[in-house]
């Protein structure tokens, strides 16, 4: 059984980061979003992965060499955005006939990986949302039973979204499917999608089950990468029983913060909900709810709700008042 990582996209809601950085590779809660999707599934035993990738691929290459260097994994280039369908066709090579796993690599989700891996039957999850209109709709029975899936529809049938987790059984049925999808040109705005291709198989009589993921965080858009910082980091300090211990200059740390090795902190406040990236320099500043890269310098600044990257540097004002009373200023 493999699993297969899609980390092709371009991450164009998270501009300008994205320009110079993968998605996927974007940190959060002391790791990066595919580090996190990776350990989850190397703790519940998968041990084989397939990776699609495209833009900034080497990028993605270079991280999986120096984070994972004893991982088995295949690298996948998908050239052309055309779609989470062509990009699972492009790995029929790779995987045969095996089962297989698929997980977006741009969210990050709580479920049991392996109650899912135990499965006699294909799994997709799903979870209730407001709006299905963005997302891959499953139409499901009282017993979870899929009766059909459809992609965006403007008139959903179910609230029921697809979150972008496949355990897919039937894997020679998949991409047959896939194949006649693409050959006979069945796109929508450009892409192929995975659903279309579900649900020919559904019409061919194969089985497909939906189960509920606990939490579904898609880290595609700023508001939710941060959210779900502040979710993980929450989670690692309930996790491993204790706060990291910190000794900074003048430095007040409002927990749950992750502060990686070598940086350098002095007469600041950080947190709460704070990931700082290794050998970051913060002088004289107030940093909440905020993720920060590595290299980056912070210089009389106060930050919240903030996305700074690797090597960047700000720099605030410095101000020395002297204010007499009943006087209101505001420095903007």
């Amino acid at each position: 059984m493999k699993a297969i990582i899609p980390v092709a996209g371009a991450g164009t809601k998270l501009r300008p980061l994205t320009y110079t950085q993968p998605k996927a590779l974007i940190p959060i809660a002391g790791k990066t979003i595919l580090g996190v999707i990776i350990d989850q599934l190397l703790e519940a035993g998968v041990t084989e992965f397939v990776f699609v990738i495209g833009y900034l691929g080497e990028k993605i290459q270079r991280y999986i060499a120096k984070t994972y260097p004893k991982l088995s994994y295949t690298l996948v280039t998908q050239n052309d955005r055309r779609g989470t369908g062509h990009a699972i066709w492009l790995t029929r090579e790779a995987v045969k006939e095996e089962e297989v796993l698929i997980v977006l690599g741009d969210t990050i989700f709580d479920y049991n990986i392996k109650d899912l891996l135990n499965s006699e039957i294909s799994q997709i999850g799903v979870r209730k949302v407001d709006d299905p209109r963005s997302f891959g709709v499953a139409e499901i029975d009282a017993n979870d039973k899929i009766l059909r899936m459809v992609e965006k529809p403007l008139i959903p049938k179910s609230n029921m979204a697809m979150v972008g987790v496949y355990y897919i059984k039937e894997t020679r049925e998949m991409y047959e499917a896939l194949d006649k999808h693409l050959s006979a040109r069945i796109e929508e705005e450009g892409e192929y999608h995975l659903t279309n291709a579900l649900q020919q198989m559904i019409e061919a009589g194969i089985h497909f089950q939906a189960f509920r993921v606990n939490n579904w965080f898609d880290c595609g858009k700023k508001e939710t990468l941060l959210s779900t910082n502040a979710i993980l980091l929450k989670q690692m300090n309930e996790e491993a029983g204790k706060e990291q211990q910190h000794t900074f200059e003048n430095t007040v740390i409002i927990p749950p913060v992750n502060i990686a090795e070598g940086c350098k902190i002095n007469n600041s406040i950080i947190g709460p909900n704070v990931s700082i990236g290794e050998h970051t320099v913060i002088n004289a500043s107030i940093v909440k709810d905020s993720i920060i890269g590595s290299f980056a310098e912070l210089n009389e600044v106060v930050l919240h709700s903030s996305i700074i990257g690797n090597d960047a540097f700000i720099r605030g004002l410095s101000q020395s008042l002297n204010i007499g009373d009943n006087t209101e200023i505001d420095l903007g």
